[in-house]
């Protein structure tokens, strides 16, 4: 009972389809770390009540089969979505347009990332002697997922799960060998058949046609990391501070090409912890990293579970040098469980209970006050009744979601000479949260009515440079506010 408790637990965080509130991401997460302190509070109870069954051996089978189970659900649910038929399974799926497919994560490429881990476990499983009739069936129907995210990150990672296979001597096992064949084989086949069957154009769509035509100039990640570069070398050595590379970008003005959305994220993980640690800090954890990975010679794995261990971690590692999986709870988790594998099961601490504990109060106090504040984003007669008069006055003193209730507070307050102070006051603080043009416009209407137009310059200028179509909108429609 205690094993399927946890492979549910380990289950749920990659199929949790629900979010609300202004940053979507907060529900999620929240959910993946209540489900993580539940699973430490069933180590912690296995543990003190020495329950049969509960080795090593069993709790790697929960592990593994809950990645494989929430991948091939979700391949499931990403074809469902991929020929636009999601809106029969909703809430529960979540909503996309024909030819689109990322599962409940969201995010093409974390979806690939899993259906990549799905294969990974599979080999796992294979070597453990699952039928290779169910095994073949498993990594056709990844491989058609992984295809239909029409991830050029989720292609890379199938051809790695196939390389490090190979590299561990998987092609020398017939069983192995045959399911690598398959996936490799319906890979291929998929990339034409499922836009052909959806009445898309193979030629134009999938991740061969984004490999072919790239992203347009001002979106590619050469220009972002070319501007991440720059910001780099204006603060070496302690970095522009955690959490401040949207701010960093907004107030920055390149010699060259500017990448042309709000940048709160490197896309590299080395890359981000220079930006915003500096570059020191940066190196040396870089470097520990790597100096870790040779002192542990992964390539000499004889193990298959330790194989399935590293091979998850190059996985979220190839995504980390392109996005940011470390941000999101579902792959938190699964680093965290990968360590455990590598590292042994030493018998867990007794205060293991109490972080559990800390972990869920903590996660349900967050979750309380995110549904609070969450309110102000909603029109009055849906709110709870407690929250439909003075809305604002009761959700002022939020401890963790503070600069959500301010940037409500700010774009929905008319500007007057009475309040242009406060209102300036909080846009220059909020562009640290989110520098977008509500926020810009504000603090630029404000800076310009206290007379302060040296600012209101500067900011202009940047306004104009980092959203050029929103700046022409705004300064069409300005008929009171006029910039200096």
């Amino acid at each position: 009972m205690f094993l399927f408790g946890a492979f549910c637990l380990l289950t749920l965080p990659w199929l949790n389809p629900f979010t609300f509130g202004p940053t979507p991401a907060v529900v999620p997460w929240l959910f993946s770390m209540a489900c993580a302190g539940a699973l430490l509070g069933i180590v912690g109870v296995t543990t003190a009540t020495t329950a049969p069954g509960m080795d090593r051996q069993e709790w790697v089978r929960a592990i593994a089969g809950a990645w494989l189970i929430a991948a091939l659900i979700s391949a499931a649910i990403g074809l469902v979505q991929y020929f636009g038929v999601s809106a029969a399974l909703a809430p529960w799926v979540n909503g996309t347009e024909l030819g689109e497919a990322f599962g409940n994560l969201r995010q093409r490429n974390q979806f690939a990332t899993l259906m990549a881990m799905g294969l990974a476990a599979l080999v796992w499983w294979v070597m453990q002697g699952t039928s290779w009739r169910l095994a073949v069936a498993a990594a056709a129907l990844l491989a058609m997922g992984s295809v239909a995210s029409s991830s050029r990150t989720g292609l890379l990672q199938w051809l790695l799960c196939i390389a490090v296979a190979a590299q561990w001597g998987g092609n020398r096992q017939s069983t192995v060998r045959r399911v690598l064949l398959i996936s490799a084989l319906v890979y291929a086949v998929a990339t034409v058949g499922l836009p052909w069957l959806a009445g898309l154009d193979p030629m134009t769509s999938g991740a061969w046609a984004r490999l072919r035509e790239g992203d347009a100039a001002c979106m590619g990640r050469l220009t972002l990391w070319s501007n991440v570069l720059h910001l780099i070398t204006q603060k070496p050595w302690l970095g522009w501070g955690w959490g401040e590379l949207g701010h960093a970008h907004f107030v920055t003005l390149y010699p060259g090409p500017r990448f042309c959305d709000i940048l709160d994220n490197a896309h590299n993980l080395p890359l981000h912890l220079a930006v915003e640690l500096g570059a020191p800090i940066a190196g040396a954890l870089c470097g520990a990293g790597l100096w870790v990975l040779l002192r542990a010679k992964p390539w000499r794995e004889k193990d298959p579970t330790r194989q399935m261990a590293w091979t998850i971690l190059a996985l979220i590692g190839l995504h980390s040098l392109l996005e940011y999986p470390l941000w999101y709870g579902p792959f938190q988790i699964a680093v965290g469980l990968c360590a455990w594998l590598l590292l042994g099961s030493p018998k867990p601490p007794a205060w293991i209970a109490w972080v559990a504990a800390l972990m869920l109060a903590g996660c349900a106090y967050a979750a309380w006050d995110y549904w609070r504040i969450s309110q102000i984003y909603l029109p009055v007669d849906e709110r709870s009744s407690y929250y439909r008069d003075n809305t604002m006055d009761k959700l002022r003193k939020s401890w963790l979601f503070e600069s959500q209730v301010q940037f409500a507070e700010l774009t929905t307050t008319n500007l007057t000479a009475d309040n242009a102070e406060q209102i300036y006051e909080q846009a220059l603080q909020l562009l640290h949260f989110s520098s977008e043009p509500r926020v810009i416009e504000k603090l630029i209407e404000s800076a310009t009515l206290l007379g302060r137009n040296d600012d209101a310059a500067y900011y202009l200028q940047r306004y104009k440079a980092a959203f050029p179509d929103a700046y022409a909108r705004w300064t069409a429609a300005s008929a009171g506010h006029k910039a200096p």
